[in-house]
């Protein structure tokens, strides 16, 4: 393994100090250290606005800049590496650093393994030299071809498998003003559709998210397209199917994916029929690929979705009116925008009233959800139970405790609180005894 840091000092040693890419799971210790960064460092909307990016950098600095980037995005690149910055055009030198998905030696899922076992083809094809980073003696031979970049004004690339970075005691710093929890909304979503509607959804959480639910909650299958790859294109491939059918088509995307292809949502606005209905979810990061941030949350989708020819608009910022707004986006004959503001939180209680409350875990590397209803069904007094359920999540969660034990002993804790007039003290011994009583 290697530190992020062997690799930013070299790239400090020759002066490449200006970063632009599009964030990627190979790369996250990367981005991390680039967070204390601010006016050169630039998190692009995709890998060819990235180079260009670059380009115009290079041209104003004459200082060579890094571009990041998973190589799935590398073809996004080409563009702009063979017409604009290629040695036979206006040679000029970049520096590509690659997170390598699908490598030969790491196993990965099938849309990575065909690009892994292409990338070093399509380098060779582009006459660019790169280097596999795999230990610290490969920085040396780095060295060697970004000098040799600087002195031919000539593209240099290096190849990154996953786990060659040693992880980093850092995290993302991200905003998160949102408070809807993704899972909650697609049940209620699920629970919601009509038989044949086709639901195509982005890359990442989102498609991963929703198969989870269908097998979980045994929902109607077989109607949903998983994006798998192919990121900034769900509206175009959710519009091409629309077009040619008549069943209802809905589009979930996430905020990241937007943002990759912004005008291919003038196209599907522009042309899509009344059976075209998309579905932003937004938590402003790149979820799947680390938490990096993409700088959604000012931006007014209302307005931007009129103009690009929706016909009606819908907000979920938070619990209230959910379950009303979906049926009603749902039901409108025409084509219409959703935007539904979720959560990064990796751990989150949603209280539901008498309906008692969802404890939602996303820490481990499996997606964990409970429903915990109130166990009293005539409170005496409701005054004091949701400090009693914040008390133990509180002091559970703090002391590493399991997220679903915890949730389940505040559960029992709330409906005695319920059970007495005003907010008065519960003892362990009480609570331990209504613990057994509950099992």
């Amino acid at each position: 393994m290697i530190k992020v840091s062997t690799l930013v000092d070299l790239l400090k040693k020759n002066k490449s100090d200006f970063y632009t890419g599009v964030p990627d799971s190979v790369l996250k210790e990367l981005s991390y250290s680039l967070q204390s960064i601010k006016k050169n460092h630039i998190v692009a909307t995709n890998e060819g606005a990235a180079v260009s990016i670059g380009i115009g950098h290079y041209l104003s600095t004459k200082k060579i800049p890094v571009i990041y980037m998973q190589n799935s995005g590398l073809s996004n690149a080409l563009n702009p590496l063979i017409s604009i910055a290629h040695h036979k055009v206006y040679s000029i030198p970049l520096i590509l650093i690659i997170g390598w998905r699908g490598s030969p030696r790491v196993k990965d899922e099938p849309q990575h393994n065909v690009k892994g076992k292409i990338t070093e083809q399509i380098l060779k094809l582009l006459n660019i030299k790169y280097t596999i980073l795999r230990s610290v003696s490969d920085i040396n031979k780095f060295d060697k071809q970004i000098k040799s970049a600087k002195k031919n004004k000539s593209i240099v690339a290096c190849l990154i498998e996953q786990g060659t970075f040693e992880k980093s005691k850092n995290i993302i710093k991200k905003k998160d003003f949102y408070n809807i929890d993704k899972e909650f909304f697609l049940k209620n979503l699920l629970t919601n559709l009509k038989k044949n509607t086709k639901i195509i959804s982005s890359t990442g959480y989102n498609s991963r998210e929703l198969m989870y639910l269908r097998e979980k909650y045994k929902y109607e299958n077989g109607k949903d397209f998983y994006m798998v790859g192919g990121m900034g294109h769900t509206s175009s491939v959710a519009l091409g199917y629309s077009l040619s059918s008549k069943n209802k088509t809905i589009c979930i995307d996430g905020d990241g994916s937007l943002l990759m292809h912004l005008g291919s949502l003038k196209t599907a606005g522009t042309f899509a029929n009344k059976n075209f209905k998309y579905i932003l979810l937004n938590n402003n990061a790149h979820d799947s690929v680390g938490g990096q941030i993409t700088y959604a949350d000012d931006i007014d989708f209302e307005k931007l979705s009129k103009s690009l020819g929706f016909k009606k608009f819908f907000s979920i910022k938070s619990q209230k009116n959910l379950k009303e707004i979906i049926k009603r986006f749902l039901s409108e004959n025409n084509k219409c925008f959703l935007e539904v503001k979720v959560t990064n939180t990796k751990r989150l209680i949603m209280k539901l009233g008498a309906e008692g409350f969802i404890a939602y875990d996303n820490s481990a590397s499996k997606i964990r959800t409970q429903s915990f209803p109130a166990l009293s069904v005539n409170p005496v007094d409701v005054a004091g139970a949701g400090d009693s359920l914040l008390a133990v999540m509180s002091v559970g969660l703090s002391s590493s405790q399991d997220m679903m034990k915890t949730a389940a002993i505040a559960c029992c804790m709330t409906s005695l609180a319920v059970r007495r007039m005003g907010n008065k003290p519960i003892s362990s011994e009480e609570l331990i005894n209504h613990i057994n009583e509950t099992i």
